[in-house]
């Protein structure tokens, strides 16, 4: 991965080498994949989002998840809860871990979450997150930031919540352009991203609809943000860090990239988890609707690493010629 040679924003005293960023996703962005699109040039690690009453009792889950190696600084921890003394106590905690940046988790639109007053269901407590922010930062040596949504359908505060934010210590706020009941369906609202970044003194970055390559530079063109975000459209297509459309990566980009995944999930959670996880991500990288129901039928069944390779490398040979694993 070759790095810009001068950063494209800051976060604080932190230098942020490029401008497009794999977003943390529950259930994706663990370890093997975040440091794969690190290495395809996404700009920054965000880790899975970590329950603070997990780090605060004795669940071995937020080491797996907030487990990170040197060459992926800069590294974010994200955090979420409803309770201000809790939150910061667990980030007082993990911040010993060495993180470049702590992030508050305040888009999250799962029912779970948002309904007890988590994720986006802190936006509906604009004093409670200046409260957080307030404390918080005085409290921390590492920059702290938040992610945040547009709010709800009849409550669309996403612009106090971003000053409060500023205004209370935070060093950068990404925002997703949906509401907490849009979730992941309809369109994005750049024009809300917009109007942040206008108001705002400290980097944004901009999350919603960014599919293609050509995405990225319109993103940063209509909203003027600082940096894209890309979810959903990187788990097909993690080569879009590398400003490469899925149509572009040839198979053999595929097969190094499975290949290097797979033994990252096995050397992380074990032969046995470590081959099951990666599945769903194969299901991605292998475009599963182009090949056979007999491929896919073998592609998904349980098998040691070796196998899976094995067979994928059979495939690859029967239909390289045919570019299939191409869109």
């Amino acid at each position: 991965m070759n790095e810009p040679a001068s950063p494209a924003f800051r976060i604080r005293e932190t230098p942020i080498y490029g401008d497009v960023i794999l977003a943390p996703m529950d259930g994706y962005s663990d370890w093997p994949f975040r440091s794969l699109c690190r290495e395809l040039g996404s700009a920054m690690s965000y880790t899975e989002f970590v329950k603070v009453e997990k780090i605060l009792g004795k669940s071995k889950q937020p080491a797996k998840k907030l487990y990170f190696q040197e060459a992926e600084r800069p590294v974010v921890f994200q955090l979420y809860g409803d309770n201000v003394d809790n939150i910061i106590e667990a980030a007082l905690r993990v911040e010993q871990w060495q993180p470049d940046i702590i992030d508050v988790n305040m888009g999250c639109p799962a029912k779970s979450i948002s309904d007890r007053g988590a994720g986006v269901g802190m936006m509906k407590s604009p004093l409670k997150i200046a409260r957080l922010f307030t404390k918080l930062s005085k409290k921390l040596k590492t920059p702290l930031t938040g992610k945040i949504r547009l709010g709800w359908e009849k409550n669309k505060n996403y612009k106090l919540i971003a000053r409060i934010v500023e205004e209370c210590g935070g060093a950068l706020i990404a925002i997703h352009g949906r509401t907490k009941e849009q979730r992941y369906s309809g369109d994005a609202n750049w024009d809300a991203i917009a109007e942040v970044k206008s108001c705002a003194k400290i980097p944004v970055i901009g999350n919603g609809d960014v599919r293609r390559v050509e995405d990225i530079d319109k993103m940063k063109n209509y909203t003027r943000c600082d940096a894209v975000m890309i979810g959903r459209g990187a788990l097909a297509n993690p080569w879009i860090f590398s400003r490469l459309d899925r149509e572009q990566v040839a198979p053999e980009m595929v097969k190094q990239a499975v290949h290097t995944h797979l033994a990252k999930s096995v050397e992380f959670y074990g032969e046995e988890d470590g081959q099951r996880l990666f599945r769903k991500y194969a299901v991605q990288y292998l475009l599963m609707k182009t090949l056979t129901r007999e491929e896919r039928k073998q592609i998904l069944k349980p098998m040691p690493s070796g196998e899976f390779l094995q067979l994928l490398d059979q495939i690859y040979a029967v239909t390289s010629e045919q570019h299939i694993i191409n869109v």
